[in-house]
């Protein structure tokens, strides 16, 4: 497998494409449980097919690139990419799971997206775990889909990277109080220094049909959560740091340009932008930009050191 630092790309996977479409690469057919069942008695399927299930349930939509480094980093034992997808393999063929892959007039793309098939919620609740997957849930666009993949991304790269790394949540719980909306970002990871804690939110940034005012609607949630935010809003002790995921640098600047046009900012924290191939960088110290104005009111952009990150 090749390394992140060593992936030659100046276009993130995870950014839309135009008149991009998701294409079914599953099985079709029926399976029935009792074929699992048997499949199961006779060790075809192993403890190491249920972690396999029990991470695409916690992060929904996953490549098997993401699958695999999350394998490594719960200490499953697992030798190799390839050994993985021979086993995502038996994991479709039985339709346990499902992929699919995106495609373009540039295109198929290079990966597949898994995600659970309604025989993998059965076994997952068999042994006793939660599982909120629907039918409906694959039906989600492309956009939804990149986002969930990017927010994967910057999850596992904290965890691998950063030495103060102490935990993740996939889809954190946010409340915005007068709005009466609870909303979640595409990831949360706390770092520790000490007995000091420090919370990063994730929302990734889609350059989707209509993305601007999709972007202006969840910055209103955002806006209502911090501006009446007290210790102890959705379980967080101080205010957590919000980190905008966009496609590219330039997107980053058209992100920055929506929250200043559409009065969008947030007066009560600093607002920080990284892209998605920056946690590909081998530490992450330096992979976030600020935005900072001149002495004639113009943005420039900052990449600052962000130490804890080392």
């Amino acid at each position: 497998m090749v390394d992140d630092e060593n992936i030659k790309t100046t276009v993130s996977p995870f950014a839309i494409r135009e008149g991009e479409i998701k294409t079914f690469d599953g099985k079709d057919g029926y399976v029935s449980i009792n074929q699992i069942i048997h499949k199961i008695n006779l060790g075809h399927i192993t403890d190491i097919h249920f972690e396999i299930l029990d991470l695409i349930n916690e992060f929904e939509f996953m490549t098997s690139r993401q699958i695999y480094f999350m394998l490594l980093a719960r200490n499953v034992e697992i030798k190799s990419q390839d050994k993985l997808n021979v086993k995502l393999d038996q994991l479709i063929r039985t339709k346990i799971l499902t992929r699919y892959y995106f495609s373009s007039e540039e295109g198929k793309g290079i990966y597949r997206v898994y995600c659970l098939e309604k025989m993998g919620k059965y076994l997952l609740n068999s042994r006793e775990k939660e599982c909120k997957w629907q039918p409906t849930d694959n039906t989600k666009p492309v956009a939804l889909i990149k986002k969930r993949l990017a927010g994967n991304q910057v999850i596992i790269a904290y965890l691998r990277k950063s030495s103060n790394f102490k935990s993740y949540i996939v889809k954190p719980a946010l409340t915005a109080k007068s709005l009466g909306k609870v909303f979640k970002p595409h990831g949360e990871v706390s770092l520790g220094i000490g007995n000091k804690n420090i919370d990063l939110l994730f929302e990734c940034v889609r350059r989707e049909e209509n993305w601007e005012k999709k972007f202006a609607e969840r910055m209103n949630f955002y806006k209502d959560f911090y501006n009446n935010f007290v210790p102890g809003d959705s379980g967080f002790r101080i205010m957590p740091q919000l980190i905008f995921v966009c496609e590219d640098e330039k997107h980053m600047v058209e992100t920055l340009r929506e929250i200043v046009s559409q009065k969008l900012n947030i007066d009560k924290i600093k607002m920080y932008f990284t892209t998605d191939l920056k946690q590909n960088s081998t530490a992450l110290d330096k992979s976030l930009t600020e935005f900072v104005k001149d002495e004639n009111g113009k943005f420039k952009a900052m990449n600052i050191e962000f130490k804890v990150l080392a």
